[in-house]
C-alpha cells in the first residue's frame, strides 16, 4: 500500500533542505544562482558558490550527481599529476574541490585510490557536499524553454515528475554537458567537426560478472588478437578495433568501455535511441565472444550497462575563446586560466576504427582559459 501526505505551510517552504521530517521539502522561485546540470562541472560550480554565499538551485535531469561518471559508468579517473622530470616530485595539476572528491571517496570507502573508485559512493559524497555547502538539489527535472531580457537569462521553465516549474535566477550556469541551456536561450553553437559534421563515437559502458580474475588475467594478452581475428571474419560488428576492459573492486566483476557507435547525432534524441539500441547489441556481442573463447570468462554474465550512452562530443558552444589542437602542443598559458592539465589529445575515430593520442610528457602542460 502507498501512502502519501502534504507537508504543512512551515515545511512546504522551508529552504535548508537538509534530511529531516521537517524540512525535507522546498519551494522556492528565485535564486542567485540556478546551475543546471549535475555533473562534476555543474556540482563544483554550485558547491562553490554556495560556500561563497550564494543561494543555489542546482538542476539535474538524473536522480543523482556525478553526470557520466555516475550515469555512463565511465571511470577511473585519468591521470591528473605529471611527474617532475629533474626531482621525481609529483605534482597534481587539478586540485580544490576535485582532490577534496578525492579524499572524501577515501574516507567512506577505504579501498578507493587516486583514479579508482566506487560511483555510488561518489553519488553519496557529492550529496553531502552540496547539502553541507547549501545548495538545493532539484532531481529529476528537465530545461524545457529559457526566459530572456535581451542578452541575459532571466528564468527557465522546467518539467519535473510531469510537474512545470518556473524558476528564476540572477545567474545561470550551464553544465548541461549537451549545451542544452546555451541553445534554448538562442546561443551560437556547432555540433561536429567541421568537415563533415561528425562527432566522435557514442559508448555505453557494461559490466561482466562471475569472472574469475585470475584466470583472465593469466589468458587476457590473447584476448584483443583474437578479437581482431573476428573481425577480419565478419564475426565482430563492432567497429572498434579492440576490447577496452578495466578493473574494479567487486569480485569476479570486469568493466569494460569498449562498444562503439559513430555517425549518430548525438543532439538528436531519435539517433541517440538508436545508438543505444546497437550499444546494447554489441554488448552482448561481445559477451558471447568472451563466453566462448577467453578462459576465466566461461560462466561470465551481463551484470549491468550504464543508465544513458556515453557521448564523447556533443553541441560545442562557440564562446569567446575556442581553445585548439596547437594551443594544448604548444602549452598554451593563459592570465585567467581556470585550469591545467596534462591528458593526451584522445580522438575516437568518427567513422569507425582507430583512436589516435598525442602524449604530452612528464613536466608539461597546458591551460585552459
Amino acid at each position: 500500500m502507498i501512502s502519501c501526505c502534504v507537508p504543512d505551510e512551515g515545511e512546504r517552504h522551508s529552504s535548508s533542505f537538509l534530511p529531516g521530517k521537517e524540512n525535507r521539502t522546498f519551494m522556492k522561485q528565485h535564486y542567485d544562482l540556478i546551475v543546471v546540470g549535475g555533473g562534476f562541472a555543474g556540482t563544483c560550480a554550485a558547491i562553490e558558490a554556495a560556500r561563497g554565499g550564494a543561494d543555489v538551485l542546482l538542476v539535474e535531469k538524473y536522480n543523482c550527481l556525478g553526470g557520466a561518471t555516475a550515469n555512463c559508468l565511465v571511470m577511473p579517473f585519468m591521470r591528473y599529476w605529471s611527474v617532475m622530470p629533474e626531482t621525481g616530485e609529483k605534482k597534481n595539476l587539478a586540485g580544490g574541490l576535485f582532490l577534496e572528491i578525492v579524499e572524501g571517496l577515501k574516507e567512506l570507502d577505504p579501498k578507493s585510490t587516486a583514479t579508482l573508485f566506487d560511483e555510488e559512493i561518489l553519488k553519496l559524497l557529492l550529496n553531502r557536499m552540496c547539502l553541507e555547502s547549501g545548495v538545493k538539489l532539484l532531481f529529476d527535472t528537465t530545461v524545457v524553454e529559457v526566459h530572456r531580457e535581451g542578452n541575459r537569462i532571466t528564468g527557465i521553465e522546467a518539467l519535473g515528475k510531469s510537474k512545470r516549474l518556473s524558476l528564476t535566477a540572477d545567474a545561470f550556469i550551464d553544465a548541461t554537458g549537451d549545451a542544452e541551456l546555451s541553445m534554448l536561450a538562442g546561443c551560437e553553437c556547432r555540433v561536429g567537426r567541421e568537415s563533415d559534421g561528425l562527432c566522435q563515437p557514442m559508448t555505453l559502458c557494461f559490466r561482466m560478472s562471475n569472472v574469475n580474475k585470475e584466470v583472465f588475467t593469466q589468458n587476457r594478452a590473447m584476448m584483443n588478437p583474437l578479437y581482431k581475428e573476428f573481425k577480419e571474419k565478419g564475426l565482430i560488428k563492432n567497429p572498434r578495433e579492440d576490447v577496452l576492459v578495466f578493473g574494479n573492486f567487486n569480485k569476479g566483476v570486469l568493466h569494460f568501455n569498449t562498444t562503439r557507435v559513430v555517425k549518430l547525432d548525438p543532439t538528436d534524441p531519435f539517433a541517440v535511441t538508436q545508438a543505444e539500441i546497437e550499444a546494447r547489441e554489441q554488448v552482448f556481442e561481445i559477451w558471447r565472444f568472451l563466453r566462448e573463447n577467453i578462459p576465466g570468462c566461461e560462466e561470465c554474465r551481463v551484470q549491468s550497462t550504464a543508465l544513458q550512452i556515453g557521448i564523447r562530443e556533443s553541441r560545442k558552444i562557440v564562446g569567446e575563446y575556442t581553445l585548439t589542437v596547437e594551443d594544448l602542443k604548444s602549452l598554451a598559458r593563459s592570465e585567467d586560466a581556470i585550469a591545467t592539465a596534462n591528458y593526451d589529445i584522445d580522438i575516437h575515430s568518427p567513422t569507425g576504427e582507430g583512436t589516435s593520442h598525442y602524449f604530452f610528457p612528464d613536466g608539461d602542460w597546458y591551460e585552459i582559459p
